[in-house]
């Protein structure tokens, strides 16, 4: 399985290129493409749906981006699947705050 890191503030694009056996370019259909958590990972799907742009949306954690096509052009039902994972992880600081303890007696 694939693995990528993006930083709280990136997104990027993804697409597929489906092969036969022997690497030649092979057509299928039915495209679906999915994230196993829409709280970290936006997807935004193009029109021909061979595309995707994935956003990290803030909270850190891990997603995973699936995607599906039917092999079997015509008649019948032959799935083909591919999954991403997506770590997601803090960008530089932006801001420094101070936190304040309970005050005491000295």
């Amino acid at each position: 399985m694939a693995e990528l890191v993006l930083v709280d503030t990136q997104k990027v694009s993804l697409s597929i290129n489906p092969v036969d056996a022997k690497g030649n370019p092979a057509p299928v259909e039915g495209i679906s493409w999915a994230v196993s958590d829409a709280t970290i990972l936006g997807l935004v799907v193009s029109d021909d749906q061979k595309s995707a742009v994935v956003s990290a949306l803030g909270p850190l954690g891990v997603s995973q981006v699936s995607v599906s096509a039917d092999v079997t052009i015509g008649d019948g039902v032959d799935t083909l699947a591919g999954t991403l994972d997506v770590t997601v992880v803090a960008g530089k600081a932006s801001s420094l705050g101070i936190t304040v303890g309970t005050p005491s007696e000295q």
